[in-house]
C-alpha cells in the first residue's frame, strides 16, 4: 500500500527460522478467519438479499486463496541462496506481492461489472435483511483484528508480502464499513445504497491491487533506491579513508533486502592489499551502518574510467615484458631486474624498474643507468614515464 509502510526497514535474514515460523503461523490464523467470514459473509448474503454483503464475501474468499499463496511463497523464499539462484529465492515473495495484486484488480473489476450490471437490467432492487448488517458489522471487527495481528509480525521480519497481505486484510475491514452503510440506508428504505457500497468496495479493492503491484512491478525491473537513500549511501562510501571519489553507483532490492554496486577511486599508487582493504571497509560500513543494504559490490579503480582514456587495448603484463626486454638488449643491467611495476592510468602505462645496488660500479652510475633505460622506452609510445629504482 503506498504512503502506508516504509520500505526503510531493518534488514532481517529472509531464511531465519524464526522469520518462517512465525509467518506461516499468522497466515494459517488468516486462512482460519478467512475461510469461516466467507462463509458466513456469502450465506448471509444471499439468504439476506444483500449484493454488497456477497461481494465482500467474494473479496474476502480473494484474501483466503492469497493466503495459501503467502504459504507457498514463504516456502520456497527461505530457502538459502544455490547455484542456480546465487541471490536467493528472496523475489518470490515479490512475485507473489505482484500475483496478489493483479488477482485483487481482476477482482474488482468482476464486482464492478455485476452491480453495474444490475442497476442496468431493470430489476427491483430488494432491500437486505437486518442479519446481513450484524455479519457486516462482525467481518468489520473481525478484519481489523486480523490486519493488526499480520502488521505486527510484517513489521517485525521485515516482510513486504506479509505486510501487504495484511494491508489486504485492512482494505477488507474498510470495504466491509462501506458494506454496513450501505446495509444500513436500504434499511432505511434507501435499497439502492446496497448496490453503490458494493461498487465502492470494487474500487477499493482496484486500489488496493495498483497499491501492491506498482511497487513489486518496480522491483522486478530492478529500481533503485529512494534517492535519499542512495544520497546517504553515496556520503558514507566517501567517509571512507582511501576513497578519492565514487561514479557508477547502482543499486536495486531483492526481496526485502537492497544490494549495492560501486565503483570507488583510490590513490593508483597503493598496492593491490590496500586497495582491496579500502574496498572491503567501504562493503562493512554499508552493510553495518545502513540497515537495509545486505550485501555491496565495491570496485576499485585508479581513476574515473568512464570520462579517461580505457585501458582495454593496452597489452598485458607478458606483452609488456617482452616489449621491454626487446627495448633493453643493448643494456646488460636488464637482466638483474628484480621487478618491474606496471600502472594503467589515462590510456598509457607508468612503468616502474627495481634492480639492486650491486649493478652500480660506482655512485654517478646509477643516474646514467636510469637515462639509459629511459631512452630506450622512449621508444615506446604507449610508455608515459619510466622510473628506475635501487635498493
Amino acid at each position: 500500500m503506498s504512503g502506508k509502510h516504509s520500505h526503510a526497514q531493518p534488514l532481517v535474514d529472509t531464511t531465519d527460522p524464526q522469520r518462517y515460523a512465525a509467518s506461516q503461523r499468522v497466515t494459517w490464523v488468516s486462512v482460519a478467519v478467512n475461510l469461516l467470514l466467507t462463509v458466513l459473509q456469502f450465506i448471509i448474503g444471499l439468504l439476506g438479499n444483500s449484493q454488497a454483503l456477497v461481494a465482500d464475501s467474494i473479496h474476502t474468499l480473494s484474501d483466503l486463496f492469497t493466503d495459501f499463496m503467502v504459504l507457498i511463497a514463504l516456502f520456497h523464499s527461505r530457502k538459502a541462496a544455490d547455484a542456480e539462484h546465487p541471490y536467493g529465492h528472496e523475489r518470490i515473495e515479490t512475485v507473489t506481492t505482484l500475483l496478489l495484486g493483479v488477482m485483487l484488480f481482476a477482482v474488482g473489476i468482476g464486482i464492478v461489472w455485476r452491480a453495474g450490471a444490475r442497476f442496468l437490467d431493470g430489476a427491483p432492487l430488494l432491500a437486505p435483511d437486518l442479519i446481513t448488517l450484524w455479519a457486516a458489522l462482525f467481518t468489520m471487527l473481525a478484519k481489523e483484528v486480523l490486519f493488526r495481528y499480520l502488521l505486527r509480525t510484517a513489521e517485525r521480519y521485515n516482510s513486504d508480502m506479509l505486510r501487504a497481505n495484511a494491508w489486504h486484510s485492512r482494505s477488507d475491514a474498510v470495504s466491509s464499513l462501506v458494506v454496513v452503510a450501505g446495509i444500513g440506508g436500504s434499511l432505511l428504505d434507501l435499497v439502492y445504497l446496497d448496490a453503490i457500497a458494493a461498487m465502492i468496495v470494487a474500487i477499493m479493492i482496484i486500489k488496493v491491487a495498483f497499491g501492491l503491484g506498482w511497487p513489486a512491478i518496480q522491483e522486478l525491473v530492478d529500481t533503485g533506491l529512494d534517492p535519499e537513500t542512495v544520497q546517504r549511501i553515496r556520503r558514507l562510501i566517501l567517509s571512507v579513508d582511501g576513497v578519492r571519489a565514487l561514479h557508477l553507483l547502482r543499486t536495486r532490492r531483492v526481496g526485502g533486502r537492497a544490494l549495492v554496486d560501486v565503483h570507488i577511486i583510490v590513490d593508483e599508487d597503493i598496492s593491490v592489499s590496500e586497495g582491496h582493504y579500502i574496498s572491503e571497509t567501504v562493503r562493512t560500513r554499508l552493510m553495518k551502518e545502513i540497515a537495509t543494504v545486505a550485501d555491496a559490490l565495491v570496485h576499485i579503480d585508479p581513476e574515473d574510467d568512464t570520462q579517461l582514456a580505457t585501458v582495454h587495448d593496452l597489452p598485458s603484463r607478458s606483452a609488456v615484458h617482452a616489449q621491454l626486454m626487446a627495448h633493453f638488449t643493448d643494456i646488460e643491467a636488464a637482466a638483474q631486474i628484480e621487478r618491474i611495476t606496471l600502472h594503467y592510468i589515462g590510456g598509457r602505462l607508468r612503468v616502474e624498474l627495481l634492480l639492486p645496488l650491486s649493478v652500480l660500479t660506482n655512485t654517478g652510475a646509477g643516474a646514467q643507468l636510469a637515462a639509459r633505460f629511459h631512452a630506450a622506452a622512449a621508444q615506446d609510445p604507449l610508455i608515459e614515464s619510466l622510473d628506475v629504482r635501487f635498493h
